[in-house]
């Protein structure tokens, strides 16, 4: 059995499918399940090497990504990307992340 260690998020704090719309619930689930959050804003130069390499490695790659992007790292050290936020449209990220928010990935 995997247990899930911690959540990553990539965001910007200019981006409004980002926050807070995905940050905060995000922040709020790990809380409850008692897990890390860790987030990676793309606009911080030091969190932006980060976030671009669990892009890169395991997510949603173009030159310029999509965000926000969720993954969950496992204790056994097994990284996940598990969501995408939706350029189309802020409903279809706000519905999709509540479909995460309820799945049994985050607990």
């Amino acid at each position: 059995m995997t247990v899930l260690k911690c959540v990553h998020v990539v965001y910007a704090e200019w981006c409004p499918h980002c926050v807070p719309m995905t940050v905060e619930p995000v922040k709020k689930k790990t809380e409850r399940v008692s897990v890390h959050c860790i987030l990676y804003d793309i606009d911080d130069p030091i969190a932006s090497k980060k976030a671009d390499e669990l892009v890169k490695k395991y997510g949603d790659w173009s030159e310029d990504y999509l965000i926000p992007q969720v993954f969950v790292e496992y204790e056994n050290g097994e990284i996940k990307h598990v969501f995408t936020g939706y350029s189309e449209d802020i409903e279809l990220t706000r519905s999709g992340l509540l479909r995460l928010l309820q799945s049994h990935l985050l607990n």
